[in-house]
């Protein structure tokens, strides 16, 4: 599979990652736990169905140490008893704040409660825009049809 555009060669395309990328430096140098942030990128991309950020953020997410078992249960973490209370309020906002298309009022209240039980306003605001951020790296994926698979961890730090 080829890309519909090479982003990666584009000027535009590329200033415009370049300034991506810095403002995720914010999120990935805050308080918010590192193996939150990689839970929050993999259920995003799931939803968005993101095979690039995919095939980026669980194999950072193993290098970094993150089990197989909680990594393929990301997408029933419901069901699964592998994560804590905080990791499933992040989950359930990330799920609410990738939706948002899908669900009238956008995040609800209770999500939005529950989250602020488990981390401060710094960590809540580097979560709201982590989810922000992820997204929009989801959607030109998704959208050039970036092909997935040939990550390596560190390849792009």
């Amino acid at each position: 599979m080829d890309a519909r555009l090479d982003i990666f060669a584009s000027p535009v395309a590329g200033k415009f990652l370049k300034y991506l990328n810095s403002a995720g430096k914010a999120v990935t140098d805050s308080t918010l736990p590192a193996a939150i942030q990689e839970l929050v990128k993999i259920r995003a991309s799931q939803i968005n169905g993101c095979a690039f950020c995919l095939d980026m953020h669980t194999k950072d997410a193993a290098h970094a140490g993150e089990t197989s078992l909680r990594l393929n249960l990301v997408a029933a973490w419901r069901e699964a008893k592998v994560f804590t209370e905080a990791e499933r309020a992040a989950l359930e906002l990330t799920e609410q704040g990738t939706r948002i298309a899908d669900a009238s009022g956008g995040v609800t209240d209770a999500a939005w409660a529950n989250a602020a039980k488990h981390y401060d306003e710094e960590q809540l605001a580097a979560l709201v825009t982590l989810i922000a951020l992820i997204n929009t790296y989801n959607r030109l994926n998704v959208i050039t049809q970036q092909p997935a698979g040939d990550y390596q961890p560190g390849m792009f730090g």
